[in-house]
């Protein structure tokens, strides 16, 4: 098993070795605007997933993921050539779920503002539950009865 800081690293260099791949191997036109988000290595270093996006729509990704599958074996030898270990990682390509959560969680952000402004403006039309001034006081009638007779 390899140090986790020298998995760090290796993975690190085949985000930028794959990166540089698809802008000099990858000659495919149905290859998206593909951005390498992360790399992860295990830790033996034997194999290494690489997240990626793509900007367009549901067809472009899936396009993109065919082309990315049909060029793994050049990308994987370009991450072999530059990294200079003994043995290349397999390489398997993920799409990063990273754009659709953030989306997600833009869309609960909006919501909870609108819930917050309701709620203000609802404050701003409510009153006391009880009297606007909860703290006892002597009355006035108690005040006749404890005097002289």
């Amino acid at each position: 098993m390899a140090d986790p800081a020298r998995a760090r690293k290796v993975a690190e260099r085949i985000k930028v070795l794959v990166a540089r791949g698809l802008e000099t191997l990858v000659k495919d036109p149905r290859l998206g605007f593909v951005t390498v988000t992360d790399v992860r290595v295990t830790g033996d270093l034997q194999h290494a997933s690489v997240f990626y996006t793509v900007l367009g729509d549901e067809a472009d990704r899936a396009a993109s993921a065919e082309v990315l599958e049909a060029y793994r074996g050049r990308l994987r030898s370009a991450v072999g050539n530059g990294l200079g270990i003994r043995l290349t990682p397999s390489l398997e390509f993920v799409p990063d779920a990273l754009p659709e959560d953030a989306a997600h969680l833009d869309d609960l952000l909006r919501q909870v503002q609108q819930r917050d402004a309701e709620l203000a403006a609802s404050r701003g039309q409510s009153g006391y539950a009880g009297e606007t001034d909860p703290y006892r006081k002597p009355r006035e009638d108690e005040d006749t009865r404890d005097g002289p007779g």
